[in-house]
């Protein structure tokens, strides 16, 4: 190990950089609001609204707080209510199953694909043909007697799920789609159905984004949107967003504060016209990764679909030894993650669910393996070098103990 590299570590994460190059303009967004005194609403959210929908290619952006609430109003919005029960994925960050119960219905999971990590369409299968049935008034129950509505599918990692199997389910039980893209911003999916690329966001009923600063657009605070082609689930969403109200101090239900400020708004329109650059950038640091591994015994890195461009939120390699790699990673001076250690179905938040060790094989795999590398826009070639030579020397010096299953 060299001293001098551990002198200058390799960050898991740099926000810094970005933000001393946009400095100027950034202050800019600040000075504007303060001399118009628009603080939440208004002109400077609505511009991203427009903006952010354009580039989702969807009809409608409607901006929130955070991306919990933008799945959380998605959600009631499409319906989903009490006694209610929505699919979804145990390797994901707390929030989306926060979301469903938050929405009052009970998350129910599904295992995952072990190369993508994302929903696995034939595991979706086969729990809806054979842990589910028809009730008497039409609607797919499964046998403890809950009432699946809606599939949340994450786009982990900012690589979209397997979308058009997942969308012919649903139609088949006619159940609601809201995608969790809120590592997804600007991840696209081939669809052989629609015979043309769709962006993230786009192609369930609505799409969830996260602006969390660390997401590859991030707010200077925390910040989320819904995206969506439904007028009417659009119309519910900005109520709920603003106390249940469409016209100030008319309340036709009962909302939420849950509306995103102004500021945060004008940072990410400005970052928004750096994004595609950004992502192209991770893109490309995933492809150098992705050479350096190839053929490395015992490295398997979370792959990309044939029918997806992923925009790499994570790069996330999976290894036998993961927590002896990751102290050598520290001792060489480089930032990593977990994302993420404990699967849902095995948090203590959830024991009232049921569920057991060993339930969802794939994805309790994973989480003992996985070992997230650092990845941002502005990683330098000779810091990405350093990342993939410790890696390997790592890798080499375990032998066959790192062979992945």
């Amino acid at each position: 190990m060299n001293t001098a590299d551990v002198a200058n570590p390799v960050p898991f994460l740099d926000l810094i950089t970005p933000h001393v190059e946009l400095e100027e303009r950034l202050l800019a967004v600040v000075n504007r609001a303060l001399a118009t005194a628009g603080f939440i609403g208004g002109p400077m959210v609505e511009e991203l609204e427009n903006a952010f929908a354009a580039y989702c290619h969807t009809r409608h952006c409607i901006g929130v707080n955070s991306g919990t609430d933008a799945l959380r109003f998605a959600l009631l919005a499409a319906g989903i209510r009490a006694g209610d029960a929505v699919i979804t994925v145990c390797n994901t960050f707390i929030a989306t199953t926060e979301a469903i119960s938050q929405a009052g219905a009970q998350p129910v999971f599904v295992d995952v694909d072990e190369s993508t990590g994302n929903l696995d369409p034939g595991e979706l299968q086969k729990f809806l043909e054979n842990q589910c049935g028809i009730d008497a008034q039409g609607r797919l129950e499964t046998r403890n007697g809950l009432r699946i509505k809606a599939i949340v599918p994450v786009h982990l990692y900012g690589q979209p799920a397997d979308m058009d199997p997942i969308l012919e389910l649903a139609e088949r039980y006619r159940l609601t789609v809201i995608e969790d893209a809120c590592q997804a911003h600007g991840a696209a999916y081939f669809s052989k159905r629609q015979g043309k690329w769709l962006k993230a966001g786009s192609m369930g009923r609505a799409g969830a984004f996260s602006f969390y600063p660390g997401k590859n657009l991030g707010a200077c605070g925390d910040a989320g949107a819904v995206t969506t082609n439904d007028e009417d689930l659009a119309r519910k969403v900005r109520m709920l967003r603003d106390h249940g109200q469409e016209q100030k101090y008319y309340h036709r239900i009962e909302g939420y504060n849950g509306r995103l400020d102004a500021i945060q708004a004008g940072f990410l329109k400005l970052k928004l016209a750096y994004l595609d650059e950004w992502n192209r950038q991770r893109r490309a640091i995933a492809k150098y990764y992705d050479g350096r591994f190839a053929a490395a015994a015992g490295i398997a890195a979370i792959r990309e679909l044939p029918s997806a461009r992923g925009v790499y939120h994570l790069y996330v390699i999976s290894v036998a030894d993961r927590d002896r790699l990751r102290d050598g990673l520290a001792s060489a001076g480089i930032g990593t993650g977990i994302h993420y250690p404990v699967p849902l179905h095995l948090q203590e938040a959830y024991r009232k669910l049921g569920y057991w060790r060993g339930d969802f094989p794939v994805a309790e795999r994973l989480a003992s393996s996985i070992l997230s590398l650092p990845m941002f826009p502005h990683l330098r070639v000779e810091q990405q070098r350093r990342v993939a030579d410790a890696v390997l020397e790592f890798a080499r010096a375990d032998g066959p103990a790192v062979a992945v299953a």
